[in-house]
């Protein structure tokens, strides 16, 4: 019997950067496609889960990589504690839950409705800019420190974007404490 593809040799317990930052561009690219678009929505009309055929997708895209699906997705559950320390990475992973949360609203709205929460969106990733070019002042270790406490406030609002936000005088108490 074959053993189950896993992050690509030796049996690694984790996908590496390259592999996740090719799965978060490529669910990127394939999401912002009409018939994928068209594919969750038919989905919603039909009374599934939207999130279950985002997940589809994304198992798609591991086979796609010769990575077992199962795997893989059980490494997105990984992310934030195996590569904290690496802040553009984490940039892209939250993006990509937020891209995910995006579609998923796309067939889930109305087109008014939809509208006004991609402004928002737009608006929260103007404010996540400001934030990251905040923390830029502080060095490796305080990074991380922030990005776990942001993580924490993200798991604690179940993946809320509006919590993906500290202000300065946040991110200075935590560098601070």
């Amino acid at each position: 019997m074959a053993t189950p593809m896993s992050a690509g040799g030796g049996g690694s317990s984790m996908m590496t950067r390259e592999q996740l930052l090719h799965l978060f561009s490529r669910f990127s690219f394939l999401t912002s496609l009409p018939e994928i678009k068209a594919r969750i929505a038919d989905a919603v009309r039909e009374k599934q889960e939207a999130v279950a055929v985002t997940t589809e997708i994304q198992e798609e895209i591991l086979r796609e990589m010769g990575i077992d699906p199962s795997f893989g997705i059980g490494c997105l559950g990984k992310v934030n504690i195996m590569y904290e320390v690496d802040m553009e990475l984490m940039v892209k992973f939250y993006q990509f839950v937020a891209k995910e949360e995006m579609a998923i609203d796309e067939a889930e709205l109305d087109p008014r409705n939809f509208a006004e929460k991609l402004h928002a969106q737009q608006k929260l990733q103007e404010q996540q800019l400001k934030m990251l070019i905040q923390m830029r002042k502080y060095n490796p270790e305080s990074q991380s420190v922030v990005l776990e406490t942001l993580h924490k406030q993200l798991e604690s609002a179940n993946f809320d974007t509006d919590a993906s936000i500290l202000t300065t005088e946040q991110i200075q108490e935590i560098v601070e404490n």
